[in-house]
């Protein structure tokens, strides 16, 4: 692979303007919600491609800016994470090269993401009629919004499924953590500040965690899989890269 020799900074142009946009995403979420009450993450978050009712294309994108605003601790990891493994591979590859891997780990994310909820789709349907489906589709996001769900398991899981939008640059920040340690594989990561371990081991061991989490906690609200797909295209995409290392962007 070729890289564009620069100084190294500490805050790097992309990252920077990519904390800033999220930041930004969130305090807007919060303020039209508080003052206007219009759902930016009910409206701009990912719902499952071409199912669910809410669905739009623009949501590929735009989800990967939005953080839940019950949870201030899921911008502030998200944000600290891509900071902290994201300005050396900005610093090592340049602006250009950064941002695309960012929005092709956040797209691949998605995309795995997506993915695994179609399928779990395909398999609460087949416990339902095509009544009890076009219930859900028609009302089943108000009946969210109001703080409940169908009594009935599968209408209750099927509404989940195509109702509640999926938010959170997660995916592209595992791609970031991955491309990190496949650049820095030996580079000492201090769990707890006090416990060293190698990128590389570091980037596996959480990869593991989040499939064994994402097979055993299939209902929670934590996207495992986009997690897993975020790290998988980043991989792929440092590999062809790595094919490809005579070209330059």
């Amino acid at each position: 692979m070729q890289y564009r020799p620069q100084s190294f900074s500490l805050l790097p142009s992309v990252i920077k303007n990519l904390l800033i946009i999220n930041i930004l995403a969130f305090i807007g979420a919060l303020g039209f919600g508080n003052m206007f009450g219009y759902d930016v993450n009910g409206n701009w978050g990912l719902y499952l491609p071409f199912i669910s009712p809410e669905f739009n294309p623009f949501q590929l994108v735009t989800h990967m800016f939005l953080h839940s605003t019950q949870n201030f601790s899921h911008l502030f990891f998200n944000m600290f994470a891509l900071w902290m493994f994201g300005n050396s591979l900005e610093n090592l590859w340049g602006g250009k090269r950064f941002l695309i891997f960012f929005f092709v780990t956040g797209l691949g994310a998605a995309l795995c993401h997506s993915l695994v909820n179609y399928y779990e789709y395909t398999q609460v349907i087949q416990n339902l009629t095509t009544e009890s489906i076009e219930m859900v589709k028609a009302e089943g996001r108000s009946i969210l919004q109001s703080g409940q769900n169908y009594t009935d398991y599968s209408m209750g899981m099927l509404n989940r499924l195509i109702n509640i939008p999926t938010v959170g640059a997660s995916g592209a920040v595992f791609g970031v953590l991955m491309g990190f340690g496949m650049m820095y594989p030996n580079v000492r990561i201090y769990l707890y500040f006090a416990i060293p371990v190698k990128a590389k081991w570091f980037v596996l061991g959480y990869g593991l965690l989040e499939f064994v989490s994402g097979v055993s906690q299939s209902q929670s609200n934590i996207a495992h899989f986009a997690h897993l797909g975020g790290m998988l295209f980043g991989y792929l995409l440092i590999r062809y890269w790595k094919k490809n290392e005579f070209r330059t962007l």
